[in-house]
């Protein structure tokens, strides 16, 4: 199943490069460069060792902020979806935090604590708390009441609960704010990195377009794109694959 998916996305992908190369030959211009001329902006900077470096940087935010924005916030929205009280009191924050746009609090914070590294992550972390919130509290109000009736029947343990009850009710939800949390942290850390460091991709990008490089630009996006995406193949695929097995009846490791 897996491997036919990867076909399918590689064979979309091959058709996008094909359009591409046409589109690149066709207007013949240094703003639209070809995917040879994005290969080989790629290959100088692989081979003077920034691509990786700036790789590693950013990848080490995006890993920071999107864990710390997955545990608060998936705190934040259970708690809210179950219970009454806390949503009514937070409710009113989490809409706040929703509207303010990501770069007035990245600029707020660099303003407040200067051009530092717990500035950019935690400007990272705010702009993503809520919107893991908002997936994670309806995944929270969605938790079936017969079932809860039946752990108290057979007096569950917090563990039972936990990973029999409440975890595969939740997954689905959890699921989807990873995925939606990984498209926008790393956007989110590129601004970051733009406005306010001296190193990552956003950095590298921020130089590229002083000087117009758009195949550096576009050969430090892919870069990452590819990165990202194969955290997707071969991380959340298989890890969703697994984690629901139980619904195609499929019980064996």
């Amino acid at each position: 199943m897996i491997l036919g998916k990867l076909r399918d996305q590689l064979v979309a992908l091959l058709v996008l490069l094909v359009i591409w190369f046409v589109a690149a030959s066709v207007v013949n211009s240094s703003l639209l460069p070809g995917p040879q001329e994005v290969a080989d902006s790629m290959y100088t900077e692989w081979n003077q060792g920034r691509l990786l470096e700036n790789l590693l940087v950013t990848l080490q935010r995006v890993a920071i902020s999107f864990t710390c924005a997955m545990l608060l916030g998936g705190l934040m929205g259970v708690l809210m979806g179950r219970i009454k009280v806390v949503n009514r009191i937070l409710d009113p924050f989490l809409i706040m935090l929703l509207n303010i746009p990501a770069l007035v609090v990245i600029i707020l914070l660099y303003i407040w604590f200067g051009l530092v590294e717990a500035a950019a992550v935690a400007a990272v972390i705010i702009n993503k708390m809520p919107n893991v919130a908002v997936t994670l509290r309806e995944g929270a109000r969605m938790y079936d009441p017969e079932l809860e009736e039946m752990a108290k029947a057979y007096k569950f343990s917090f563990k039972q609960k936990f990973f029999d009850l409440w975890w595969p009710q939740l997954f689905p939800y959890v699921m989807v704010a990873t995925r939606s949390g990984l498209a926008l942290i790393w956007k989110i850390v590129l601004v970051v990195e733009l406005l306010g460091r001296s190193d990552g991709v956003g950095f590298q990008l921020h130089l590229a377009f002083q000087v117009f490089d758009v195949a550096t630009i576009l050969a430090y996006s892919f870069a990452f794109i590819a990165v990202v995406q194969m955290i997707e193949w071969f991380g959340l695929q298989p890890l969703e694959k697994y984690a629901t097995r139980w619904q195609r009846g499929d019980q064996r490791d």
